[in-house]
């Protein structure tokens, strides 16, 4: 996974990262917020960034509105790093957008606990987003069925959307998952089948 650490102080920036590529993690850095802007509007931009509060350009929670209001950033985790811990800051942070917190002074085993329950909230985020995209796949296939079908009045083939004519059994076995099998209702078997439609007739004629 990749992570994006946008720090402007070095040290704590240079600690950051030897402690997440150690653990396995392909890191990107920015030295201040508006680098770390430029990054996460890629389209390849990670999926995990963790922001300190001050920084020049942009601060962590301005980047965090920011990150939010791009397409498919509500799934991004974003975690601040920061020595505030007045409640009011905390909300003013959460109420950004921002995911998680880490202390400045950062402890190891925390910073990696942290850091993994990202990598899970970012994986159920994808998870459901990839179902949401199914479902809505399935709503608009759903709307075209119950939409206008043209078909011809004599052979009844129908025209798909790409300007296509099918046979109306193949139509229905490609948009739907409708399993066909072939009947003959009464009036065909009257008109095709005479002698069968007769003797059905009487054999379904109740005995007198």
């Amino acid at each position: 996974m990749q992570i994006l650490i946008a720090d402007d102080e070095q040290i704590s920036r240079r600690m950051l990262e030897t402690h997440l590529v150690k653990w396995g993690y392909d890191v990107l850095v920015a030295m201040d917020g508006s680098q770390a802007w430029y990054i996460l509007q890629k389209p390849d931009a990670p999926h995990m960034a963790v922001l300190d509060w001050m920084m020049p350009g942009l601060d962590g929670v301005e980047l965090c509105r920011r990150i939010r209001q791009l397409p498919g950033g509500s799934l991004t985790h974003i975690i601040i790093l920061t020595s505030r811990k007045a409640q009011e800051d905390i909300v003013a942070g959460f109420e950004a957008g921002a995911d998680d917190f880490i202390a400045k002074r950062i402890n190891t085993e925390e910073l990696r606990a942290r850091i993994r329950v990202g990598e899970r909230m970012i994986e159920l985020r994808q998870a459901l987003a990839g179902r949401i995209n199914e479902l809505e796949q399935a709503l608009k296939h759903i709307r075209r069925l119950q939409g206008i079908l043209p078909i011809c009045m004599h052979c009844h083939k129908i025209r798909d959307d790409r300007e296509i004519w099918q046979r109306l059994e193949e139509y229905i076995a490609e948009h739907t998952e409708a399993m066909l099998s072939h009947s003959l209702c009464p009036d065909c078997m009257r008109t095709h089948y005479p002698q069968f439609a007769s003797s059905r007739h009487t054999n379904d004629t109740p005995n007198s």
